[in-house]
């Protein structure tokens, strides 16, 4: 008889992720999907993909809770929660300590403090300004025209930093085709861009001792947690799926209100 599966999904503005946690809490299916603009179709491709993965069916799935930007328009969920809240969930699941957890998302960044019992204490969020999170990284890849997915190495090749002096998105924008024509390296210029990206989150919140990095800036480009360990002087803490956070938060929650 096979044993029941519980699903969370994170339907983000950019991207759209599916975690399937088995009765020990263990993840055995996954799925990220551009969201596209059809959000329910994308959460039910996702589904689909991450109960392959874990040899399970819809018939197996015990509870499914939703979370993200689009987590009311996911007709399979039982329920929703907020981000903040899936996102101290699943990351306190996997570091259970007190935390300050940093997560970049494609469309925002936030910062969430949990005490030693995984109580949220603080967050802070950032909704209004694309600087510091993924659609700041793809604006500037456009400027550029390097792929988006080959910024991270670029980054590591960096010798000689280039400072941007702006956080917003227009004008740094402006400074990076002023940098170009002054003959800067674009590996430089793009670790500049991942410096500003850093330094506008870290001044978001002070930190705490224990500090984890989530969203999928964080998946696809590892080098900006090597830029904020160096900044803090300590190591951080990242989870096998940076991405992938929130979905398991919203699964854990659906485990907690099993029917």
């Amino acid at each position: 008889m096979s044993s029941s599966v519980f699903v969370g999904i994170d339907l983000g503005a950019s991207r759209t992720k599916v975690a399937v946690l088995d009765e020990n809490k263990e993840l055995i299916g996954r799925s990220v999907k551009k969201s596209g603009i059809d959000y329910g179709q994308t959460a039910d491709a996702c589904l689909e993909e991450a109960l392959a993965m874990a040899g399970k069916s819809t018939a197996d799935i015990a509870q499914t809770f939703a979370t993200g930007y689009g987590r009311k328009n996911v007709s399979f969920a039982k329920d929703n929660k907020t981000e903040i809240a899936c996102h101290a969930k699943g990351c306190y699941h996997l570091f259970p300590k007190a935390l300050s957890i940093i997560d970049i998302g494609g469309q925002d960044n936030k910062i969430i403090k949990l005490n030693e019992r995984g109580l949220r204490t603080d967050f802070k969020m950032n909704r209004k300004c694309a600087a510091g999170t993924g659609a700041f990284l793809e604006e500037m890849s456009l400027r550029l025209n390097i792929p988006l997915e080959d910024m991270n190495d670029q980054a590591t090749r960096s010798t000689e930093m280039v400072k941007l002096g702006s956080y917003c998105t227009v004008f740094s924008g402006t400074e990076v085709l002023e940098n170009i024509r002054n003959g800067k390296k674009v590996e430089d210029i793009i670790k500049g861009l991942f410096f500003s990206v850093i330094k506008r989150v870290m001044e978001m919140d002070a930190l705490t001792e224990n500090v984890v990095m989530t969203g999928g800036v964080v998946a696809h480009n590892p080098y900006l947690v090597n830029m904020a360990e160096e900044m803090i002087e300590r190591e951080i803490l990242v989870p096998a799926y940076p991405q992938l956070t929130g979905a398991v938060g919203a699964a854990l929650f659906a485990m907690n209100h099993q029917s």
